[in-house]
């Protein structure tokens, strides 16, 4: 768990209140070095530490921060993976609204340096956090240029949004909540005007594939999806799809861990 309080971490930009809307990605690896040379190499991030411990980096792309990695998947026995983080306003409220709705606490809440953290599985398993506390500095900014942002593939995309909705306050009407829509058979959140995440349907629950099944995906903003994807291939990862769609190039990529994300030109 790298939550979004990082030595650079402050308050929103503006003051403004958000809830229930992703704010934060992060990698649990088994092995940080190994996780810093592979995403330095193909991503060009650099790293900075954070005052949670040696086990703990926030990745940095030209100074903005994108994204934490940690070395914590093998002490917390979950999948080496990219989980999305959503922000909270009562992190041990949300946790037993969680588990009330039928899902799964899987660790937490726990106080992380400057707040409260948890990991969760919604109903169909798909593995996602949930954080009380500062956000990384310049939220807003983060949110709006999208250096990283999530889909959520599941079997049914509306009851996952009444179970979403319910859990983090999605449509309350509050300032800082987040407005949900459906447009072209998806779920689409919004946060301030911005498109922060989607639900799609069409995941199986029983898939022999762990890409199949109902997952959180992370998705990452790059100049050139196709040569990062080689950059991944040289540094031992492996391209599992790659194209173009309406809106521009993309690459699905498993770091050498099996941790999978795709990379999307930006628009």
């Amino acid at each position: 768990m790298t939550p979004p309080s990082t030595d650079s971490t402050a308050r929103l930009g503006s003051g403004a209140p958000v809830f229930g809307a992703p704010c934060w990605v992060s990698l649990m690896a088994r092995d940080l070095d190994a996780a810093l040379d592979f995403y330095g190499e193909v991503m060009g991030w650099s790293f900075g530490p954070v005052k949670l411990g040696d086990e703990f980096r926030v990745a940095l792309a030209d100074g903005m921060p994108v994204a934490g990695i940690s070395a914590l998947a093998s002490a917390f026995q979950v999948a080496v993976a990219w989980t999305p983080y959503f922000a909270v306003e009562d992190a041990d409220v949300t946790a037993s609204r969680i588990r009330e709705r039928g899902a799964t606490v899987a660790v937490g809440p726990v106080a992380v340096y400057t707040g409260r953290g948890a990991l969760a599985a919604d109903r169909e398993g798909a593995v996602f956090g949930i954080w009380q506390g500062p956000l990384v500095s310049n939220w807003e900014s983060w949110r709006d240029t999208a250096p990283a942002w999530t889909r959520l593939h599941t079997r049914d995309a509306f009851d996952a949004a009444i179970f979403y909705g319910e859990v983090l306050d999605w449509v309350s009407g509050r300032p800082g909540c987040c407005d949900v829509q459906y447009e072209h058979d998806e779920v689409v959140l919004r946060h301030g005007g911005q498109i922060v995440a989607r639900l799609t349907s069409g995941a199986v629950e029983a898939a022999p594939d762990p890409n199949l099944r109902p997952h959180w995906h992370t998705h990452f903003a790059v100049d050139d999806p196709h040569a990062h994807a080689e950059r991944a291939r040289a540094q031992g990862g492996t391209v599992l799809a790659e194209g173009i769609s309406s809106t521009g190039p993309w690459a699905r990529i498993s770091d050498p861990d099996g941790a999978a994300f795709t990379l999307n030109g930006k628009g």
